[in-house]
């Protein structure tokens, strides 16, 4: 007879599941430590070359800077032209879409998977995150789980999106409000290269 974690009674079937998962995820464990020390590597190239192994989808001319972390990166989808700064975290567990020429500052998190503080066993729920093109995110920005950011917007630094930013929309604070509004409608630039060695 088998037990969960917490006394319940499993069929072997279900004690199957729960090890096969157990094992599915010490595989993936392993695999985000691995991409943890690729990501010391000073070479967007090398870096770029392992990630697109793991699953992140890159488009032409984007880069993640140093000490990335990530959760599941075969849920990250990334544009072309855009720049991830140093030490982000992305998280792939409710897909991650990122648009063309976005430009992601330094140390910004992006969850997709929260616990859910209502269930009996406080399991996760995931929600994808958006964010379309010609954002901008400053540093330490926090996006939370469902959210999308509309086209061109700004996120200031330091704040925690919990709701959808509207196209254009200059947000800011904790939790973010719209404080602004983006002037230029019609974005067409490109970021370019980035840093070399970071």
């Amino acid at each position: 007879m088998f037990k969960d974690k917490t006394g319940k009674k499993l069929s072997a079937k279900e004690a199957q599941n729960k090890i096969l998962n157990r094992i599915y995820n010490y595989v993936l464990d392993f695999e985000l430590m691995v991409l943890r020390c690729i990501g010391h590597v000073p070479s967007h190239s090398f870096r770029k070359f392992f990630y697109i192994l793991s699953g992140v989808k890159m488009g032409k001319g984007s880069v993640i800077h140093m000490w990335a972390n990530f959760f599941d990166p075969g849920g990250i989808t990334i544009g072309e032209d855009t720049i991830i700064g140093n030490n982000a975290f992305l998280d792939g567990r409710g897909t991650l879409s990122i648009g063309s020429h976005v430009d992601i500052a330094s140390e910004v998190m992006i969850y997709n998977s929260e616990h859910d503080l209502e269930k009996e066993d406080f399991s996760a729920k995931n929600e994808p995150v958006e964010i379309k093109d010609y954002v901008f995110i400053g540093p330490r920005a926090i996006i939370l789980p469902g959210v999308t950011i509309g086209k061109g917007a700004v996120v200031g630094a330091g704040a925690v999106v919990t709701k959808d930013v509207p196209d254009f929309a200059i947000v800011g604070g904790v939790p973010a409000k719209i404080i602004g509004e983006r002037k230029n409608k019609k974005p067409n630039y490109f970021l370019g290269r980035a840093r070399l060695f970071q």
